[in-house]
């Protein structure tokens, strides 16, 4: 990835989006742990597993490396893309018991995106929490055990 890719993307947003963008990044860098890298796939910011970790890159196109989380903003809400909580019960479990007693209001999520319609009720602490959950390894694991089986 370019230096300032990320950067360039959070840039052409509107200055409301791009305080938060820069917030939500800043919290996943911060409590990422070691062995992910952040990149654009997709046309979002991405936190993966490099080739030089996992070779076998990602099952859907094996050019791109394996996926973690990803951020983005969408016309109507900020969108928290991870993984690990569509493939680990437990760390979904855990993440919408903390959800509810940090934040009023219902959780408005699909398989593995957390919708944030308003900016402001964004959990920026349960999210650093939630990224340092999972190890790169741990991922790995849990990606082969969940969508390579046979």
């Amino acid at each position: 990835m370019r230096k300032n890719e990320a950067e360039e993307l959070i840039n052409q947003l509107s200055e409301e989006r791009k305080e938060v963008m820069q917030q939500l990044r800043k919290v996943i860098v911060k409590n990422l742990p070691k062995g992910f890298e952040e990149g654009i796939n997709y046309g979002m910011i991405s936190y993966f597993v490099p080739h030089s970790i996992y070779p076998k890159g990602y099952k859907c196109d094996p050019s791109l490396p394996l996926p973690f989380v990803s951020i983005a903003s969408q016309k109507n809400f900020i969108a928290l893309y991870h993984m690990g909580i569509y493939a680990n019960p437990a760390l979904l479990d855990w993440f919408v018991k903390e959800y509810a007693l940090t934040v009023q209001g219902k959780i408005d999520m699909g398989k593995s995106c957390i919708r944030f319609k308003k900016i402001e009720k964004i959990p920026f602490d349960l999210i650093g929490q939630l990224m340092s959950k999972m190890t790169a390894d741990e991922w790995i694991k849990c990606y082969e055990n969940n969508f390579l089986k046979s």
